[in-house]
């Protein structure tokens, strides 16, 4: 069911494609958990380009506005797809009577883990084009190189303790909970900006 390499491997072909390059295997059928993977990665992708929008010289405070508002919806989507993975594998695992519910708990589950590879092949795939970059200062390539190995070592730790968290979860030796993200900024009940305000207008009769 859960494979790092499978992910990482999902993750990196998503962000060739929506980055416009073709893939050999764009065509092949796909599992419906690695769907749910790459509709997970594809949201960290809307989310890293419109915070590139933020950081543009010359964007108004209408743009920053805008962009902010963008943000805030898209990072909703990006950890409610991270819950959904964990749902997913929970209920492949509950009739089999997994997790084990003696078991040690993990403080972090494999969705948000995933979540974290999404990242980092994000960040791997942007620092391997700086080192390409013609136009570049020199040393920027050698920099970049640099971190390009920190990020490939940082996602190999990073994946080979998801595996190990599964094949644990499935010995029973170990377990994971679904840990809502519970965002109070996009709940107009919750967040006093919104509801003051809405209270502010009742009251002047708007």
């Amino acid at each position: 069911m859960l494979s790092a390499e499978q992910i990482i491997e999902a993750q990196d072909e998503e962000t060739r494609a929506l980055h416009g390059a073709r893939s050999d295997s764009g065509t092949a059928r796909r599992s419906d958990w690695l769907e749910a993977v790459r509709r997970q990665h594809r949201s960290n992708f809307e989310l890293w380009h419109i915070e590139d929008e933020a950081r543009a010289p010359g964007a108004s405070e209408a743009d920053l506005a805008g962009v902010k508002r963008r943000v805030d919806v898209m990072n909703q989507l990006r950890n409610d797809l991270a819950e959904q993975l964990d749902s997913v594998l929970l209920g492949w695992l509950e009739p089999k009577g997994l997790p084990n519910p003696a078991a040690e708990l993990n403080s972090e589950s494999p969705g948000l883990m995933i979540d974290r590879l999404s990242i980092l092949a994000l960040k791997i795939y942007h620092t391997r084009e700086e080192t390409d970059r013609a136009d570049a200062p020199e040393g920027h390539a050698e920099r970049n190189l640099e971190r390009l190995a920190i990020l490939e070592e940082q996602r190999q730790d990073l994946a080979t303790c998801l595996d190990a968290l599964w094949h644990e979860t499935l010995k029973g030796t170990r377990r994971f909970k679904l840990y809502r993200h519970l965002k109070m900024y996009n709940d107009p009940a919750l967040n006093p900006a919104i509801y003051r305000a809405s209270q502010r207008a009742k009251l002047s009769g708007e």
